[in-house]
């Protein structure tokens, strides 16, 4: 179950801890791969582990023209697109009230109108082949809301509602579009945390860990699969139990 030979897929964010773990076990699964990002030292040494089945295409998501042009140069890199994964992801953190305009337009540029922009153009290319996988990497807070984050919260709220809508759009021709929202995931900014930090924190999550980049990723296959078939306009919430929806 849940092989992808033969297909090709497009991760966004691949730099990243979460978007390495979803290029590496997509092509465990026999996927064909690009990995995209901003930066391309660490595209290369993540492809160099990961194999032929990887390719590297280096672009910077606040720039419309180079969000534009990623799927056209993935296709054309691997003569195809089955899978586009809407990892990529930016933080500008701060109070509303102090809120500068350049960080809400920022993340709301990366998070949301990119992932539209990527979506919007790939599929078109499934739309003739009637056939496509659409992941879009959200958060829980998109759905419990997290203080001194409205503008991330708001791009990641954004997506879900966008999810739903495009899945609605799609599905008749064999196109599914679905959501991946990760709770709290081992990564340099959890490292960082204080022991209190991470006690407070894994006292809210029933299953007392913080989750792994692979939990992550497993989700991203079950959806990139032909087994998900019939699930779309969904949320699959990867958090440990830490809330319930």
């Amino acid at each position: 179950m849940f092989e992808l030979k033969g297909r090709s897929a497009l991760v966004t964010g691949a730099s990243g801890g979460i978007g390495s773990a979803i290029a590496k076990l997509l092509i465990e699964r026999g996927a064909t791969v690009s990995i995209s990002g901003r930066n391309e030292a660490a595209l290369n040494k993540l492809a160099l582990d990961l194999g032929k089945q990887a390719h590297v295409l280096v672009a910077d998501l606040k720039d419309k023209g180079s969000t534009e042009d990623l799927i056209h140069a993935a296709h054309s890199e691997m003569g195809g697109l089955d899978i586009l994964v809407n990892n990529a992801g930016l933080t500008r953190d701060g109070l509303a009230i102090r809120m500068k305009a350049e960080d809400w337009k920022a993340v709301l540029e990366v998070n949301l109108t990119a992932g539209f922009r990527l979506a919007q153009s790939a599929v078109k290319i499934m739309l003739k082949a009637r056939y496509g996988r659409i992941i879009n990497v959200t958060s829980i807070v998109a759905q419990t809301g997290n203080p001194g984050q409205v503008n991330y919260v708001a791009s990641k709220a954004g997506m879900t509602g966008l999810t739903k809508s495009l899945a609605a759009e799609v599905a008749s021709r064999n196109i599914t579009v679905n959501c991946v929202a990760p709770g709290f995931i081992e990564t340099p900014m959890t490292e960082a945390l204080s022991d209190s930090q991470r006690k407070n924190m894994l006292e809210r999550i029933p299953v007392s860990r913080f989750g792994e980049p692979e939990d992550v990723a497993a989700c991203v296959l079950f959806l990139a699969s032909i087994e998900s078939g019939y699930l779309t306009g969904q949320t699959l919430h990867v958090n440990g139990g830490m809330a319930m929806i």
